[in-house]
């Protein structure tokens, strides 16, 4: 089989490497590392931190990116998933960095290379008109609301979000339901059960759906602990928490995702295509696979 390179657009680090805190140089590592693994492109992600530390961040980012080589996952813009979200719904996220959604504080952080923002729709006080006007994807996560009108599409469904009820509208019935939007989902075996991506693969438009790993620095390292979203975060091996038990993020890559989907028989090749027409984005190179897909070779371009 052979297939597209992969594209990442949502995870916050691996190889020790975490977005928030990294140098230039640890962002041109990680991009090179990254396409050993056949992923091509990527769209590192910022969790909520203060106005000072995400500006450091997204120029960090932007300076990677101009002096990326060929032999590096392209950077292909910055995600931010945070700052504008629904204190409910938090997740590992701290709300003392959390701002009202207004064009005013979006303007404290604001750069062209931001290209996906997840928010709380719910929360709305005219920042989403203002995005709308702009090249980013809005995607409602971290949040409780049900309206969606105004988004392109849904982080890490099912997490951090109301879920699906039989009486009014949530967030993961929205997204659900909708034949348009586009909706990440975490296929690691920890973040979203078995029969819940049965649900999914059911009922999404198969063009519709994003693999994403929202993978933690502890991803690929030998580190058990590390301080994230100003939280200790702790790795038993399976999965990764804070001390409360809340899950911060996943440890496995996208190439163990696919593999793990297809040994349920749950994967659908053109789910690796839909980040390109999402973006409206093209990369050169393709990746092949073995019959239990596993990659045996990449070639880029």
């Amino acid at each position: 089989m052979k297939t597209k390179l992969l594209i990442e657009q949502h995870f916050h680090g691996c190889f020790g490497i975490d977005f928030n805190k990294a140098s230039v140089d640890d962002v041109l590592y990680l991009s090179k590392e990254m396409l050993k693994y056949g992923i091509g492109g990527i769209f590192p992600t910022l969790v909520t931190d203060t106005v000072e530390n995400t500006k450091q961040a997204i120029a960090v980012i932007k300076e990677a990116a101009s002096r990326q080589t060929d032999n590096m996952a392209k950077i292909l813009g910055i995600h931010l998933e945070g700052i504008f979200i629904n204190p409910e719904k938090k997740g590992i996220h701290n709300p003392q960095h959390f701002m009202k959604l207004t064009p005013k504080n979006y303007k404290l952080i604001e750069d062209d290379f931001i290209k996906i923002i997840t928010l709380a729709p719910e929360l709305d006080e005219g920042l989403l008109d203002y995005l709308s006007g702009k090249n980013i994807k809005i995607q409602a996560g971290h949040c409780i609301g049900g309206d969606l009108s105004k988004c392109t599409g849904c982080t890490h469904l099912f997490n951090a979000m109301s879920g699906i009820t039989h009486r009014g509208a949530s967030t993961a019935l929205s997204s659900l339901i909708s034949d348009t939007i586009f909706t990440e989902i975490i296929a690691d075996g920890v973040h979203v059960s078995n029969d819940a991506l049965k649900l999914v693969f059911k009922t999404k438009p198969a063009d519709k759906i994003i693999l994403i790993s929202d993978s933690l620095p502890i991803t690929k390292s030998n580190l058990k602990e590390i301080t994230f979203a100003d939280e200790k975060v702790y790795y038993d091996g399976i999965k990764a928490t804070s001390k409360d038990g809340t899950i911060a993020g996943s440890t496995t890559m996208l190439p163990d995702i696919i593999k793990r989907l297809a040994s349920l028989n749950m994967f659908n090749p053109e789910y690796i295509n839909n980040p390109y027409d999402y973006h409206n984005i093209n990369l050169n190179g393709y990746i092949e696979w073995d019959d239990e897909w596993n990659i045996t070779n990449i070639y880029h371009g």
